[in-house]
Order: C-alpha cells, then sequence, then structure tokens
C-alpha cells in the first residue's frame, strides 16, 4: 500500500510560515502539533518540513535511524560562526572529533571541575549587593563564560567576559537572519547587521587563535580540554591531529555551547524560583542542611532537590527548544512518506508541556523528579524528555551542564534570593537556544 500524502496546512500561503516562524515559534509550532497531531507538514517556499511530536518518532530519527538524517539547515548556517565543529559536522570528521574531545569529559575529569565551578560562582555572588538590580541573564553568562574559559581551556577569561559575552549575543542574534532561504546572499551584502556579525566573529577568533598561540609556544600539557586537542592523534584514524582551524572551530563551538545553554538554564530557573516560595524553600533547606564551606563535586549527591529544580526548568523552558534534521532519502513515518531532503524539526518545547506525557503539564513541580514521581512513571516515553539531545549527537557536556547548574544554584542560593524587578517583561526568545529577550531584571536580596 503506498504511503499516504503528509498531512498538513500546505493550503496557506508560504509567507505566512515564514512570518510565524521567525517571529512567534513558540505558538506557530505548539498550535500546528495541535491542529494536526503528531506528524504535521508544510513548505516554506519548495522546502518540504515535517513536525514530529510524539517520542517514540524523535527516538527514530535521532536514535533508532540516526544515520539515515543530517543536521537540519540551523546548524548549516551556524558554520559561518562554528566551523566544522562538534555541532555542525558530519558522518567521519564529527566521530574523530568526538573521539578526540571526549577525554576531557570523562566522569573523572568533570568531578575535578566542580571546585572550580562553586569558587567561580562565590566570587560572583560576593560581588552582588543586597537590594541592588541586576540582569541575572547577563550575570549567567558573565559566570558560565568564566566557568568555560577556565575548566576546558585554562584561561582567566572573566575580565574579557562582557566583550566576549557581547560578541556572542551578536552573532547569536544574526542567527534567525541566516536560516531564511535568502540569509546567505545578504550575509555577503554590506548590511548594519552582517557588519556587527563579522565584527563579532573576529573579536572571538581574535581570543581563541591567542589561546591556540600560545598553548603552542609553550607547549605546556594544562591537562584541560585545550591541551587535550593539541596533543591528540586519532589513533583509529589516521593518526593525524588537528590544525589551528581545527580547534578554532572546536573551541568556539564549546566555548559557545558550553556557558550559553547553561547561563539560559539558570536565568531561567532564577525566574521560575521567584515565583513559587515554597520551591524555593524547599531548595534553600536541603542547601543549608549542608556544612559550611564551599561546595564541590562530592556534594551533588546531597543536592537532589536543587538538582529536581534544575531539571524542571530545563522541561519547561528547555535551553535547545527545538531540533532539526535533513532526510538523506526517502523515509516513512506513520505511513506517511518524506521524500529526500526533507527536513524533520522536533521541538523541545512542544514535548516537555505536552500533557500526554506531563500532569499539570504547565507548572513548575521539581517534585516530579524526585524519587515517586511523574518522572520516573515506568509509562512516560523516555524521549518526553529530551533537553541535551540523543543518538551520536547527544551533547557532549551533558553531565559538566549538570554539574555546573546544581553547583551554581545552590552556591548562590546559599546567600542570596532573587526577586523579578517590578515591571520587568519576561518573554523567550527562541533563536539558537532559548534566552530571556529582554534580560532578566531581578533584585537580589540578602539572605
Amino acid at each position: 500500500m503506498p504511503a499516504a500524502p503528509l498531512p498538513g496546512p500546505r493550503q496557506r500561503y508560504p509567507g505566512e510560515f515564514v512570518l510565524a516562524l521567525v517571529r512567534r515559534p513558540l505558538e506557530f509550532l505548539p498550535a500546528l502539533a495541535r491542529d494536526h497531531g503528531d506528524v504535521a507538514a508544510f513548505n516554506i517556499g519548495p522546502q518540504p518540513l515535517v513536525l514530529l511530536s510524539h517520542p517514540d518518532l524523535i527516538r527514530d530519527v535521532l536514535v533508532t535511524h540516526g544515520r539515515r538524517f543530517h543536521k537540519g539547515r540551523g546548524l548549516e548556517r551556524a558554520k559561518i560562526l562554528l566551523g566544522d565543529g562538534l555541532l555542525t559536522s558530519e558522518d567521519e570528521l564529527h566521530l574523530r572529533q568526538r573521539r578526540l574531545a571526549q577525554p576531557a569529559f570523562h566522569r573523572a575529569r568533570i568531578a575535578g571541575y566542580g571546585d572550580i565551578m562553586a569558587l567561580y560562582a562565590q566570587r560572583r555572588a560576593r560581588d552582588w549587593t543586597d537590594g541592588a538590580e541586576l540582569d541575572v541573564s547577563a550575570e549567567m553568562a558573565a559566570y558560565t563564560l568564566a566557568v568555560v574559559g577556565k575548566t576546558l581551556f585554562d584561561a582567566d577569561i572573566e575580565a574579557e567576559a562582557p566583550e566576549i559575552g557581547e560578541a556572542l549575543s551578536t552573532a547569536i542574534a544574526t542567527f534567525n537572519f541566516t536560516v531564511m532561504a535568502w540569509g546567505e546572499l545578504l550575509l555577503r551584502l554590506p548590511l548594519p547587521i552582517t557588519r556587527r556579525f563579522r565584527r563579532a566573529r573576529a573579536r572571538l577568533d581574535t581570543t581563541i587563535y591567542e589561546m591556540i598561540a600560545r598553548r603552542r609556544a609553550s607547549g605546556d600539557d594544562r591537562g584541560d580540554l585545550l591541551s587535550m586537542l593539541l596533543l591528540a592523534h586519532d589513533t583509529e584514524g589516521d593518526g593525524s591531529g588537528m590544525s589551528d582551524v581545527q580547534l578554532r572551530d572546536e573551541a568556539m563551538t564549546l566555548l559557545l555551547a558550553g556557558h550559553e545553554t547553561t547561563a539560559n538554564a539558570l536565568t531561567w530557573a532564577w525566574y521560575l524560583l521567584s515565583g513559587a516560595p515554597g520551591v524555593e524553600a524547599a531548595m534553600h533547606a536541603e542547601i543549608d542542611a549542608l556544612a559550611d564551606r564551599p561546595l564541590g563535586a562530592d556534594d551533588l549527591a546531597r543536592l537532589p532537590y536543587t538538582r529536581a529544580v534544575l531539571a524542571e526548568t530545563m522541561r519547561l523552558y528547555p535551553p535547545a527548544w527545538i531540533v532539526g534534521r535533513r532526510a538523506l532519502d526517502g523515509y516513512d513515518v506513520r505511513g506517511y512518506r518524506l521524500a529526500s531532503r526533507t527536513v524533520v524539526l522536533m521541538s523541545q518545547w512542544i514535548v516537555h508541556r505536552d500533557p500526554r506525557w506531563w500532569p499539570d503539564a504547565e507548572s513548575f513541580q521539581p517534585e516530579r523528579w524526585l524519587p515517586g514521581g511523574s518522572a520516573s512513571d515506568p509509562g512516560r516515553p523516555k524521549f518526553s524528555y529530551f533537553p541535551f539531545g540523543a543518538g551520536t549527537r547527544v551533547c557532549i557536556g551533558e553531565q559538566f551542564a549538570w554539574m555546573e547548574g546544581v553547583l551554581a544554584l545552590a552556591t548562590f542560593a546559599r546567600r542570596w534570593r532573587l526577586r523579578l524587578a517590578p515591571g520587568h517583561r519576561v518573554e523567550p526568545q527562541p533563536i539558537v537556544t532559548l534566552r530571556a529577550k529582554h534580560g532578566m531584571r531581578m533584585v537580589a536580596e540578602r539572605r
């Protein structure tokens, strides 16, 4: 029996989809899923797209049949900033680069990063003033950028964090512009947005190439990621190491991915905690029960509720809010036939809030992640929660992010509670990651 035509609102003028996807994707895509179910198709110009919203279908694309897909349009265009790093490379190059980077994220090595994560949080918390209004999104971005710089590159870039962070923000803000069909062409024109992007990329390249040059000149093995990548040879491949350009691409990828996503998760956690005093009190009680000393990796087992706060935050506000893959050839899904080069979209924002898998799905309930909570329900599909992706492209820094997020929440919350500033407008901004569009103005209250 031949596959059926794909369901979806193909009869509507494609321009409407372009505008809706760019301006209101967190409204448009969930509505599409509600109207057309777990498989919904539409076109943007000549490009066919399919939105999959069932965990089992997502598992099949990311894991079971992962080799039949390549990254989607977004990550293809991200090469203008990231080059051929772990996020953007494919097939053998991706596997090779992942093999070379993997040792830096071994569980034992990540445990050694815990002290730095807590120390940097403690230092930043000391600079806050009781009653001061802070942009918590900027504070968390500066903190996570400093942690990545120190742990992965053994570089103290805390003083440069505002400038580097601004360059990253500029580059990320260009992203929606680049994924449009005409984006690549427009980037070649001397428009204000393209000039800002080129300046931002040059600023980031300067920092990264300087780190590489200093390390090559010294020949030091500091045991960090940069040393590992400089010294590594692909023993399972051709035995070669990385060029400066390859090192730059991996460093840029990890600098961006290693701080941006965790900073966003922490920002949304403080926002959710400010509106949930009972949750905040339970987290404070857990943290206050620990000995009065700097925290570290050994304390993670004593912070299950704090971890649950982070897990629930990433359910409601997943830093990576959507995943895209491009079919390499024809692919059947529930009796429908996807043509070659169809882009498949899978949104954490949609699936994480689906009431089929999450009772009272829109509410902030960290308790669901504790033993006996709904998150441990054996009937809940595994891929109803996938904040770090899955398959061969699962985030290499997942354990790093969990440790940093939990230790940061606990360390900051020891001294401070944060309250949303009166009148501040909170609006998610879904670009590469899920940012707070207007920042997150909050008032610091000393505990």
